[in-house]
Order: structure tokens, then C-alpha cells, then sequence
């Protein structure tokens, strides 16, 4: 058995080459091999998001705070609130993020293939966030 305490896992700032604005991560789980799951706590400021990016075997989002924005590619931008799950599939190309006037806090869930959880990709424009 591994506890980590409440505030024992210090939150870093989303790294400005994966992410758009203000983005805190915070570690929940790494669990050690033979186990592959990952899960961190992801509060994003109004506006910010991530970058486009894949995942090998899919994510899981739960949104446990405000209200934000997803879109896979080649399909329309979605609104997700407090409450919502989403689950990207394998390899489904997307990001996701803040609304524009609201701050938006979620777990994301996703297993480790071969050591990775994710591929970056291209940064999401302002267009494609915002598509008025």
C-alpha cells in the first residue's frame, strides 16, 4: 500500500509547452509497474487549455469544478460542467480546457503504454477555441 497525504504532492504549473494560460497540475497517482494508471488534478484558468494531443490507450476526464470546453478533431467544440465524464479514445486527437469566463477543475485518468501516457501535439489556436 502507498499513502500520500493530503498536500504531500507539491502542484506545479501546466508547462507553457504543452498548455495556453494559467494551468495547475496537481499528481494524484503513478502507480508503479506492473500498473499503468496515471491521474492528476487539472485546474485551468479561465481561457487556458491544453494542446492537441493523443493518448495511447485513452483518458478519462472528470470534470469535479466549473465549466469548460473539449473538442476532438474534426468535430464541434463541446461545453462540459461540473459532473460531466468524458472519454477520449485511443489515439483520438483533442484538448480541452477552461470556458472562456470560467475557471474549470478535472481529473483526468489515463494508462501508460510503453512508459508514455500522452503525445503533444500543436498548440490549440484561438479559432479553434473559440470558433464565433
Amino acid at each position: 500500500m502507498i499513502i500520500h497525504p493530503k498536500g504531500s504532492r507539491p502542484s506545479e504549473p501546466g508547462p507553457e509547452d504543452y498548455f495556453t494560460g494559467e494551468v495547475e497540475m496537481t499528481p494524484l497517482i503513478s502507480a508503479p509497474a506492473p500498473a499503468r494508471l496515471r491521474g492528476v488534478t487539472v485546474t485551468f484558468q479561465p481561457g487556458a487549455r491544453t494542446a492537441w494531443h493523443v493518448h495511447p490507450l485513452g483518458q478519462t476526464l472528470i470534470v469535479t469544478e466549473g465549466t469548460g470546453r473539449a473538442q476532438t478533431e474534426g468535430s464541434p467544440v463541446q461545453t462540459l460542467n461540473k459532473g460531466d465524464v468524458v472519454w477520449f479514445g485511443p489515439g483520438e486527437k483533442h484538448w480541452h480546457g477552461a470556458a472562456p469566463d470560467s475557471a474549470m477543475t478535472h481529473i483526468a485518468l489515463q494508462e501508460a503504454q510503453v512508459g508514455e501516457a500522452v503525445e503533444w501535439m500543436e498548440k490549440v489556436t484561438d479559432a479553434d477555441y473559440d470558433p464565433a
